[in-house]
């Protein structure tokens, strides 16, 4: 058999396993193949020795399928393990990329709706939801209420979500008022509402990068630092992803070598603790930390 049908064959599995009761076309449409080919396929589990159940006109494989037992301890957890998994998920920083890692392997096994209900509670929930079912169904959104950073604006924006950050705390979305792809934070959502149009410009939307200090954009800059302990520390600690951009440097002393999305979240450590960093070869955040500095008129200049 080859990779693609497997892979086919595994998504079915998933879909025909999961919480949620789908009738033929509706699997034929989330697996973007013909009604016919589904019915194909169910008759390979069929012919397997898995038990497929009818439910009206929706379909499932029976949990007491030979084989099933083994398959769902691989890829399911019990509702007990479920709530253990949930907290201890939740007791870890969501910045810290144990958890980010953690995540992304569930995501691996889960959809995001199963993901969603394990590891989102609270306010966010309904919001994080209904932004899953506008990216499965590849249609608009409204973003009610949103707050911006900039200047603290309240207003709606209308968007195209297309993916999430792996820790649900930012949504990419495709902005057609500005024509750009932009992330937005899902705390700052008022509320989520569905339109019923779909996605316009889907050639359009891309992911863009994000830096250890969590800033986005399309362009890279390098920036080095020297820094003591005491900023090293408080640098893993609050930005736990830069860790990996870090090597001793001797003497107590540690260099963060990295690239940033904007100078920005740098600048802003950099900002806090100049007595314990030193900027390195970084003359574009030099400059910025001059101006940062003269804007809030602070003679403190002597950054490099």
């Amino acid at each position: 058999m080859d990779q693609p049908k497997i892979e086919r064959l595994l998504r079915l599995m998933k879909l025909l396993t999961a919480n949620t009761e789908y009738t033929v076309d509706d699997l034929a449409e989330r697996l973007g193949m013909s009604r016919r080919t589904v019915y194909r396929y169910i008759d390979t589990f069929r012919d397997a020795g898995f038990v497929v159940r009818k439910s009206g006109a929706c379909i499932r494989l029976d949990k007491e399928s030979p084989h099933f037992r083994e398959i769902s301890q691989l890829v399911h957890f019990t509702e007990e393990e479920a709530v253990i998994l949930r907290r201890a998920i939740e007791s870890i920083d969501d910045t810290n990329l144990l958890k980010q890692n953690l995540k992304r392997k569930l995501c691996s096994v889960y959809d995001n709706k199963t993901l969603a209900q394990t590891v989102v509670r609270g306010r966010q929930a309904p919001n994080i939801h209904a932004l899953i079912e506008a990216i499965e169904s590849r249609r608009q959104a409204v973003l009610c209420g949103y707050r911006s950073a900039h200047g603290g604006a309240v207003r709606d924006r209308l968007v195209e979500p297309f993916a999430f950050t792996t820790n649900y705390v930012q949504v990419w979305c495709y902005d057609p008022e500005a024509g750009v792809c932009k992330l937005f934070k899902t705390a700052r959502i008022g509320r989520v509402e569905l339109t019923g149009e779909p996605w316009r410009f889907e050639a359009a939307h891309r992911e863009g990068f994000i830096d250890v200090f969590r800033m986005n954009g399309t362009r890279r800059e390098r920036v080095r630092l020297e820094m003591g302990i005491r900023a090293y520390s408080l640098l893993v600690e609050e930005y736990p992803l830069a860790e990996r951009d870090v090597r001793p440097a001797g003497c107590g002393r540690w260099l963060l070598e990295t690239e940033v999305a904007g100078y920005a979240g740098v600048g802003r450590f950099v900002a806090g603790l100049l007595d314990d960093v030193r900027v390195v070869d970084s003359p574009g955040l030099v400059g910025y930390l001059r101006d940062y500095f003269a804007a809030y008129a602070l003679d403190r200049t002597d950054v490099s």
